[in-house]
């Protein structure tokens, strides 16, 4: 097949059925170190992880009979997880997948059948390793910049440019938040997030989403997703308005581990 720029295009492979999957980023770093460490020339495709899918045949029936872990294989990529359970997902856009050769020859792999989200089995510790890189990434290091013009003469105004420019506080127009703020934060990887607001409800029980927003500067879609599945929502009372920790998640970020 060819489009209408004549580069050719490989269909032979359109209807096999691929899986997506969507890897947090210390397991995707763990992939790839596993994947670049077997590779020979007697293993051109080395093994870097076995998928188990489980099917309950007593009550097939029930969605949740069918049941996907992931187990990497053993490597020298630091403390990521070993063992994840696939959360598998057939509620998506119909897409496919597409490789390119050296030599330029496009093809389609195959239509995606399954689209999976990664959720570690052993989540304290994915947890400890989510807070490490939230610390690190806190830290800033100041950096020392030596002008060569040690005169002064770079911020000198240009001609012309005197009086433009005021000084005075009735001049300054303060700046406003865009309302459309929200398209411009970016996600955080979904376990790293988790650590952060177990973080912050140990600071105070209950919080309403606009402080969270402000608090993690996330888009406020994606907080209500994660709210929903770890908190509670105050309709009444004195906490009216805000969110709090399910009870099975109090005392989740680890200060008082057994």
């Amino acid at each position: 097949m060819e489009d209408d720029g004549g580069i050719p295009l490989d269909t032979a492979r359109a209807e096999r059925p691929v899986w997506l999957l969507k890897c947090p980023p210390a397991a995707s770093r763990a992939l790839q170190s596993a994947a670049s460490g077997s590779v020979s020339s007697t293993s051109p495709n080395p093994v870097v992880a076995k998928i188990v899918h489980t099917i309950d045949l007593c009550n097939l029936d029930d969605p949740s009979s069918e049941q996907f872990t992931l187990e990497m294989v053993p490597n020298d990529s630091g403390n990521a997880p070993r063992s994840y359970k696939l959360n598998a997902s057939k509620d998506f856009v119909p897409m496919s997948t597409f490789s390119e050769s050296n030599q330029g020859k496009l093809s389609v792999e195959g239509k995606v059948k399954y689209k999976f989200d990664m959720e570690p089995q052993n989540f304290r510790d994915y947890s400890k390793i989510c807070r490490e890189r939230t610390n690190k990434s806190m830290i800033k290091t100041r950096k020392v910049q030596v002008i060569d013009d040690d005169h002064g003469g770079l911020m000198r105004p240009m001609p012309g440019m005197v009086g433009l420019i005021s000084s005075g506080s009735k001049d300054k127009k303060k700046v406003t938040p865009s309302k459309g703020s929200d398209a411009k934060r970016t996600r955080r990887d979904k376990g790293e997030m988790l650590n952060i607001l177990f973080k912050l409800f140990e600071r105070q029980p209950n919080w309403a989403l606009k402080q969270l927003v402000q608090e993690t500067d996330q888009p406020e879609q994606f907080l209500k997703e994660i709210l929903n599945e770890i908190c509670v929502y105050n309709k009444r009372g004195p906490n009216q308005g805000t969110h709090e920790l399910k009870a099975e998640y109090k005392n989740f970020g680890g200060t008082n581990n057994e």
